[in-house]
């Protein structure tokens, strides 16, 4: 299957050239990502030490309750968006910092996975000659939700690893920063949609149909 035939990569949402069928596909692939990267975090952290009660109901993948409002308006304006963050008792960690990052990278890492292993299966639908278009909307969403964890502003990825790496940061500006940050990416977001001025494109986008272009065979 050829590139122009499958979605865009990354897909945004179009008015004037939405479809139903494109419109489905995009907010089931968003569920998916959603969950796979909210409960590999919660996995991760409950393998790394927060076994508290509590924690456990983090492990329930109910896609809904894993949406955050932000987060899933930064799916609507720039193709990508973060879960619903939970608590981590980082004191049951042996090692806080190197294992907050650990749980923090655990999800888009899911979400590569995904991607490849969705890949598989687009594979096998293109043998056989079936149309494995919403498939190829879950690598899409899922490679585009990944990359853009590079962001170095929470609640990306990135933007963890970032505040962790710098213990001088003093805990009220790590805490602003943790408030903020959402706020912050979905106005960038915004704005390069709305400006049509490059902010984070420039840089992700190539690498993300790189891989788009690797996994689906396009």
């Amino acid at each position: 299957m050829s590139m122009e035939s499958a979605w865009p990569v990354p897909f945004l949402l179009d008015p004037a050239t939405l479809t139903i069928d494109s419109a489905v596909a995009f907010a089931v692939s968003v569920l998916v990502t959603v969950t796979l990267n909210a409960e590999a975090q919660a996995f991760m952290s409950n393998l790394l030490g927060d076994r508290r009660p509590g924690a456990r109901d983090r492990l329930h993948f109910n896609a809904f309750l894993h949406l955050d409002i932000l987060g899933s308006i930064c799916y609507l304006v720039g193709g990508f968006g973060w879960p619903r963050s939970f608590d981590i008792d980082r004191s049951k960690f042996e090692y806080p910092r190197l294992y907050m990052v650990l749980t923090r990278v655990a999800g888009p890492l899911a979400n590569l996975l995904m991607a490849s292993i969705v890949g598989s299966i687009v594979m096998i639908f293109n043998v056989f000659e079936y149309n494995p278009r919403v498939f190829l909307m879950v690598i899409g969403v899922n490679l585009t939700t990944a990359i853009y964890n590079l962001i170095p502003v929470p609640p990306m990825a990135m933007g963890y690893l970032v505040s962790e790496l710098m213990p001088q940061m003093e805990e009220r500006t790590r805490t602003l920063l943790l408030l903020v940050g959402p706020y912050l990416v979905l106005a960038l977001a915004l704005a390069e949609r709305l400006t049509h001025q490059a902010i984070f494109s420039p840089y992700f986008d190539p690498i993300i149909r790189r891989i788009y272009t690797y996994i689906a065979g396009s």
